[in-house]
């Protein structure tokens, strides 16, 4: 797959549209692990597409390192049918990691990349890596100025501090001051995982500090926005914001991501759920590198608020092999109906 020779994110922006035409911020799927492979970003974009996908975070070495670089290639891969390349993210701690990974990446086919400097879990800051960086200023600049090389934009994510949120009072001009393309801020700390609101109180000061340092550089918001309509209401209420990220939105509803919500039928649920597994079928025969137990995650999506949903997900986690699912899927379709209006995204789209 060749990279085009074009701009993305100067695409995006100029591409982003409400359906009246006037411009609006983009709004994307976050990167989240196990979940926005080829498959899942597949199975979103019959659903509703953001404008812009991220794959799952990659660790940078593993790209080329001869010992796990064939087991990595599911995480990249990109489907012939997939119509947005999205942008890919990588995780590390190493600048020269990145440097062999970013020209890897660069042959795939990607436009734009990604650093990962936000994510919260032990096993990744224990290593070094995602919100780690923010207590090494030092490394953070390094590993973008060794992505840079590659020639694609670069972009950041990233949380407010690690432990306090007046963290972001150095953090974010510093990452500002490095000629970032696009500043993704999920608007907690690490030591806050999910556990507090978002701190929406700090939008205005963070795209003061952009208009300030670096104006050239995108603004995106994260972290407690369930749907596209509350982003875009948040941008309303904060002027400035570029973009609008959504992640775990889309576990409660896969059409979070329209501008104008619409009514679904609860055929038009349970078909993603059998796009999701055939999609499965195909990527498993491809990589071999992800068993059926990873699709257990998102079955909630199909089933939540239904009647007896307990009971039917528990259904659907005994199962063990997808057409086990497809089966318990056929028998839920009767006894629901299939014509009906999904109750569940009456309430939230209206």
């Amino acid at each position: 797959m060749p990279t085009e020779n074009t701009d993305f994110w100067k695409d995006i922006v100029a591409n982003t549209t409400d359906n009246e035409g006037n411009k609006r911020p983009f709004i994307s799927l976050a990167p989240m692990e196990a979940v926005t492979d080829t498959v899942f970003r597949r199975v979103v974009a019959q659903a509703c597409p953001p404008d812009v996908f991220y794959t799952e975070f990659t660790h940078a070495r593993s790209v080329t390192h001869p010992q796990a670089k064939f087991s990595v290639q599911g995480r990249l891969y990109i489907d012939p049918s997939e119509k947005q390349i999205p942008v890919a993210q990588l995780w590390g701690d190493k600048g020269e990691d990145f440097a062999k990974a970013v020209q890897e990446v660069t042959k795939l086919g990607y436009r734009a990349i990604d650093l990962n400097m936000g994510c919260p879990d032990g096993t990744v800051v224990k290593n070094n890596g995602g919100s780690d960086l923010i207590r090494h200023f030092d490394k953070a600049k390094e590993i973008i100025s060794s992505a840079k090389t590659c020639g694609l934009p670069i972009s950041v994510k990233t949380r407010l501090g690690f432990s306090d949120t007046k963290e972001f009072e150095k953090w974010i001009p510093f990452l500002l001051k490095q000629d970032i393309r696009v500043l993704t801020v999920h608007l907690r700390t690490r030591q806050e995982m999910s556990k507090v609101p978002a701190h929406y109180e700090f939008i205005d000061k963070i795209i003061a500090m952009r208009d300030e340092i670096a104006p050239q550089t995108l603004i995106q918001i994260n972290g407690d926005i369930s749907n596209a309509v509350e982003g875009l209401e948040l941008a309303k209420q904060h002027p400035g914001i570029d973009g609008i990220m959504i992640g775990r939105g889309v576990f409660a509803n896969p059409f979070c991501f329209e501008i104008t919500p619409q009514q679904h039928t609860l055929a038009e649920t349970f078909n993603l759920l059998r796009t999701q597994l055939d999609l499965f079928d195909d990527f498993y025969a491809r990589f071999e590198s992800r068993k059926f137990v990873a699709l257990r995650r998102f079955f909630k999506i199909y089933v939540r608020g239904l009647r007896n949903a307990h009971q039917l997900r528990e259904q659907l986690m005994s199962a063990k092999s997808t057409d086990e699912v497809r089966a318990l899927l056929d028998d839920l379709e009767v006894r629901q109906g299939t014509d009906v209006l999904d109750p569940r995204f009456q309430t939230l789209n209206n």
